[in-house]
């Protein structure tokens, strides 16, 4: 992928974040997108080595617009600042868990996990956590988990700004969740108001060779939480 050129779109892209500029420039951002795109689709070929359930996809059905929707915005810029694609078998607009890439100028991420969830499966999801506690304990408090992604609350990505150099968890109560016990020895675990994962990568990270490998890398750590999520979403939907 040429993440040089791409990430020099998207600079300029936000400095100039205007229709008349967009269009004058329309061709390089179509060059992009397209690079983009082929990235994603060599991507989703390698997870699927190891996750067949998303052999299915191509890019076009993961990769976000580009075009933002400013009706109920205040900010009225009509452009994103950054290029994302969401690798889910599901889709993208489901409450499955799956894999995001991430591409900004100094915010660059490879992330996965489930980023919402209405407050029915949240709770199940607890559930779930309490009465496997140690199933769950395997998945997320291995050494190369936390190198990767540490514990909730550690870091911070409110899906706008700069994000953290790692994170587990973009939301969080302050206090234990209704229903409950307070005194939980793992409540920060039940505190989490989604089960999002991501590690900050460099500028250069997606211009080497080895990106999609380096990527699955982080994804494979990953996944065993994912799929514990993923097991009691699959309870509500289908």
């Amino acid at each position: 992928m040429n993440s040089k050129r791409i990430l020099s779109f998207l600079n300029d892209i936000a400095a100039n974040n205007n229709r008349a500029w967009f269009l004058t420039h329309k061709d390089e951002y179509m060059a992009c997108k397209a690079d983009f795109e082929k990235g994603i689709d060599q991507l989703i070929h390698a997870i699927a080595q190891f996750d067949p359930s998303i052999a299915h996809l191509s890019a076009k059905d993961c990769v976000y617009r580009f075009y933002r929707d400013v009706r109920f915005s205040s900010d009225k810029s009509p452009y994103k600042r950054h290029f994302g694609a969401y690798i889910c078998a599901k889709g993208k607009k489901s409450f499955y868990g799956g894999y995001y890439i991430h591409l900004q100028p100094g915010n660059c991420l490879v992330s996965l996990g489930a980023y919402y969830l209405p407050t029915n499966i949240l709770t199940s999801c607890r559930n779930e956590i309490m009465g496997n506690i140690d199933q769950w304990l395997e998945c997320v408090e291995k050494p190369e988990f936390l190198n990767l992604f540490g514990r909730p609350g550690e870091g911070s990505w409110d899906g706008l700004n700069e994000a953290s150099d790692k994170g587990f968890g973009l939301s969080r109560l302050k206090k234990a969740p209704k229903g409950f016990p307070v005194d939980y020895q793992y409540l920060n675990y039940l505190k989490l108001k989604d089960y999002t994962l991501w590690n900050k990568v460099d500028d250069e990270f997606f211009g080497n060779a080895d990106w999609i490998e380096r990527s699955c890398n982080i994804f494979k750590v990953g996944k065993p939480m994912m799929d514990f999520v993923n097991s009691v979403i699959g309870d509500y939907v289908d």
